[in-house]
């Protein structure tokens, strides 16, 4: 019996040396594992780079022309609602509060710089058009809204 936990302390003992040995490696060997992580996770980078750089594009002269004409058409009818906004302030005769006066040219300030973006808007490859038309897109919602909430009638 003296003999048999001998043999199984001698076994597990070097079971367990093996799988230290095994897994044990050197510094050297750890560094150039870590140095070809970087390096994939350099050129990953860079592809992600050259991606994003490449779905950068400019809009096509169709594209561009149907945007403008489309624009135009928006930032005019919101220069009319505007105009029929101060109309109603003029014609209640009512002083209206200083704060609907205020809405009411903010609302015509936004409109002029939407325009103004539009306007001066570069169709090239520098520009990134997809990232234009959804912040114009963004604003003109965020506009038609508020003109909208200027002229809905609370009073029930």
């Amino acid at each position: 019996m003296k003999i048999r936990k001998t043999i199984y302390a001698l076994a597990l003992t070097t079971f367990m040396a093996g799988c230290v040995f095994v897994g044990c490696q050197t510094s050297t060997k750890k560094e150039d594992i870590a140095k070809d992580k970087v390096a994939d996770a350099r050129e990953d980078v860079q592809d992600a780079k050259e991606e994003l750089m490449n779905a950068r594009k400019e809009a096509t002269a169709e594209e561009w022309k149907a945007f403008k004409n489309q624009t135009n058409i928006a930032i005019n009818e919101n220069e009319i609602r505007i105009t029929d906004l101060k109309a109603k302030m003029e014609k209640t005769g009512n002083s209206i509060d200083a704060l609907y006066a205020k809405k009411v040219e903010e609302l015509e300030q936004k409109n002029k710089d939407i325009k103004f973006k539009v306007e001066t808007y570069k169709n090239d490859k520098a520009s990134d058009w997809e990232s234009f038309k959804r912040e114009y897109n963004h604003d003109m919602s965020e506009l038609g809204q508020a003109l909208k909430d200027m002229t809905v009638d609370n009073k029930k």
